[in-house]
């Protein structure tokens, strides 16, 4: 049996209660490679609520945050040193070491680099990942795309491993309200704005979840919130089942990115539920959607208002079972125990 630590970011709970996507993915990763047989071990905060083997007495960044507000900007620094001290102290228990935060794991690992994995959820073009990588050349590097895997160098490259959710997470919706969605932060990166203008011009209302961005939140106040009003409605963050619910009754997901967006997970979250997808052509997102089968893939807002005209001929059933067959947790987790075992044969 192989025996696998995944390390978790320490920003919040695993699984996360609304949003964080990467706790999201993690925790689903670790449910199905358990069921495929797999011994594995979560280093994650200590309010995680989940039945998986669990080392960490630290709560989340986010638990610290609603107890003390805004705290020193060193406690996230500090919370991943305790955590890799956990791992330190019992780096013999495991065959490999999946980290999925950044950066410091790196260089505690030393020797076992080889026979760990690193997962990047973020972009990778910018001087903290070159710096990371050209430090690190034996750092064994999973991209969550080809888009990603581009910018990360040949010497790091381990694989791309599309991510994956529960397949019972959100259920199938054959038949759509008049709304369409928006779900996702609310900053420049994600472009919400874009999404209500689109939906606006098409003359359809939409909805909007999602957290107001930590690191920018006067461009919601500016940007976003003079745009409210009775055709466009912002419903705060939304757990899982208000997320399935404004999906699934969601004639299509608006994805307006303007970054070169790594994988973006509320894309197969939408087709979990059959809602087709109209996104920006931007990082991976010609990865996942297949133009005029689970969505359309535009360039422009007029794009975009001409997508939503076309977007009730695509069949719902079959978005749902494109879902099934490229996004559940149980592909990903084969494809990650295929990379796992290349590094342990190596």
């Amino acid at each position: 049996m192989i025996r696998v630590a995944q390390v978790a970011p320490n920003i919040f709970p695993v699984p996360p209660n609304h949003h964080g996507g990467t706790e999201r993915v993690v925790h689903d990763l670790c449910v199905a490679l358990r069921s495929l047989g797999i011994e594995i071990t979560l280093f994650a905060p200590s309010d995680s609520a989940t039945d998986l083997p669990r080392i960490g007495d630290y709560p989340s960044l986010s638990a610290f945050e609603r107890v003390h507000g805004r705290v020193a900007p060193g406690v996230p620094a500090a919370l991943d040193a305790l955590q890799l001290e956990a791992l330190r102290l019992r780096l013999g228990l495991f065959d490999i070491v999946h980290c999925h935060g950044e950066f410091a794991h790196a260089a505690l690992l030393g020797p076992h680099r080889r026979r760990s994995l690193t997962t990047v959820h973020w972009r990778v073009d910018e001087l903290d990942r070159a710096l990371f990588f050209a430090g690190f050349p034996d750092l064994p590097v999973a991209a969550i795309s080809a888009a990603q895997e581009a910018g990360i160098p040949a010497a790091n490259r381990a694989g791309v491993v599309h991510h994956g959710i529960d397949r019972d997470r959100y259920a199938f919706s054959a038949r759509p309200g008049d709304h369409v969605a928006f779900v996702g932060r609310m900053t420049d990166q994600k472009r919400p704005d874009v999404a209500i203008r689109v939906a606006r011009a098409a003359g359809v209302p939409i909805r909007l979840g999602g957290t107001i961005d930590v690191g920018n939140p006067e461009y919601f106040d500016r940007q976003v919130s003079p745009l409210l009003g009775p055709d466009a409605t912002y419903l705060g963050p939304v757990d899982d089942a208000a997320k399935g619910a404004l999906l699934g009754g969601a004639r299509a997901l608006l994805f307006p990115i303007d970054w070169p967006e790594p994988f973006g997970l509320v894309m197969i979250e939408a087709m979990a539920c059959g809602t087709p997808v109209i996104a920006w052509n931007r990082g991976s997102v010609p990865e996942i959607v297949e133009d005029g089968v689970t969505g359309f893939i535009v360039s422009s807002e007029d794009e975009a208002v001409a997508a939503l005209a076309r977007v009730g001929g695509l069949d719902r059933a079959l978005v749902r079972r494109r879902f099934e067959a490229r996004f559940t947790a149980e592909r990903m987790a084969r494809d990650y125990l295929a990379v796992y075992r290349q590094l342990l044969a190596a």
